[in-house]
């Protein structure tokens, strides 16, 4: 109760406090990459139950002659890569908060079709509300490969706590302003997780 008590105070403080960053962002990406502005997309939460995530939209919808999309890589825009490296296309995420689908920390929700390919012990992760941040994002973020991600997730479930959030909320802070593990490389994010070749 205390921490769901928290999430709503904070969320809802942190949107009045960011909401002309908000409304600006929102400007610049439909002026740039057009609309709409808000990238959602299906993701599970506790239990492994599917809500809808709200993010800020970094990418075009450019295809080939095909009609498929070009990859990540492709369609990220330079102002897409500055929301990512200071965390702005997050901040949509926050009424996820509010709306109870998330929680500001905890581990992140990923894709719907990983659910299939988790281990028992990594599926624990979804034994919590997912987070906006977490053990795994204070801890290398996108420079961590799947195996120790999912080691942190379930790590962080096993041993949550309100202090335990209020220090991975700091961390996050520190490592925002840092830029530190954004991702590894010049990719996109971390790759495609392919399931557990050990199992």
């Amino acid at each position: 109760m205390m921490k769901r008590i928290f999430d709503i105070v904070v969320a809802a403080l942190l949107l009045v406090l960011l909401s002309p960053l908000m409304l600006l962002t929102a400007l610049i990406i439909a002026l740039t990459i057009g609309r709409p502005t808000i990238f959602a997309q299906r993701r599970p939460g506790l239990h492994g139950q599917i809500f809808t995530m709200y993010k800020f939209r970094s990418m075009t919808s450019e295809a080939d002659t095909d009609g498929n999309l070009l990859s990540d890589e492709e369609r990220i825009t330079a102002f897409g890569r500055f929301m990512r490296a200071a965390s702005i296309d997050e901040l949509p995420e926050l009424f996820n908060v509010l709306k109870g689908d998330m929680s500001l920390v905890g581990p992140r929700p990923l894709l719907p079709e990983y659910l299939s390919l988790y281990s028992e012990r990594q599926a624990k992760r979804h034994n919590c509300l997912p987070g906006i941040t977490g053990w795994a994002q204070v801890n290398g973020r996108n420079a961590l490969e799947w195996q120790e991600k999912f080691e942190a997730d379930v790590w962080y479930v096993e041993n949550r706590s309100f202090w335990l959030d209020v220090k991975i909320l700091f961390l996050t802070l520190g490592n925002v302003v840092a830029r530190k593990g954004i991702n590894s490389g010049e990719t996109v994010g971390v790759g495609r997780f392919r399931g557990n070749s050990d199992d």
